[in-house]
């Protein structure tokens, strides 16, 4: 006797997809941490900071973007001592919830997730400049060297392949 599936849900999909993108986030994130350390191991040690520089103006694109919408909801100045937690924040905040969208698109759309994953990736990775290159957080991709964007490609197209590779893992299980 064949089993019938049913068609997930619509917050269903999205439970999935969010899933999927702490997925996808969590590859990411540990290539970004594995590649952070091996550029750390080949630094010279830091130059000690100007005591009357802005901490935010070296603050991660994310961390800038929490303090701004931070400042704008509670009317506080937020401290540069919450730059890394704002950072992660927005970091994992908007890996899993763009993993939604994946969701979303992939229970409509089927596709193949080899190529879905990488697509979805790199379609996060130009929404992210069209958001922040307007709010002066980026600037245009041709401004920075041609491998610190390959590096950020790089990144984005494995959380994408994460996020697809997680979405159909969690759909199997269903």
């Amino acid at each position: 006797m064949e089993t019938i599936r049913k068609k997930p849900t619509f917050t269903g999909t999205v439970k999935l997809g969010l899933a999927a993108g702490l997925v996808g986030t969590t590859c990411m994130t540990a290539l970004q941490e594995v590649m952070a350390r091996r550029r750390r191991s080949r630094m010279p040690a830091p130059m000690p900071a100007m005591a009357d520089a802005d901490p935010w103006t070296r603050a991660p694109a994310p961390a800038q973007l929490a303090k701004r919408l931070m400042e704008d909801i509670t009317g506080r100045e937020i401290p540069p001592d919450r730059i890394p937690v704002y950072t992660n924040v927005m970091h994992w905040g908007y890996g899993v919830s763009m993993g939604a969208g994946y969701g979303l698109a992939q229970s409509r759309l089927r596709g193949r997730s080899a190529l879905a994953g990488p697509a979805f990736g790199l379609g996060v990775w130009a929404w992210s400049y069209a958001t922040l290159i307007p709010l002066g957080l980026y600037k245009w991709p041709w401004k920075y060297r041609a491998g610190a964007i390959a590096k950020d490609v790089s990144y984005h197209l494995l959380y994408g392949t994460g996020t697809a590779v997680g979405y159909d893992l969690l759909a199997k299980k269903r």
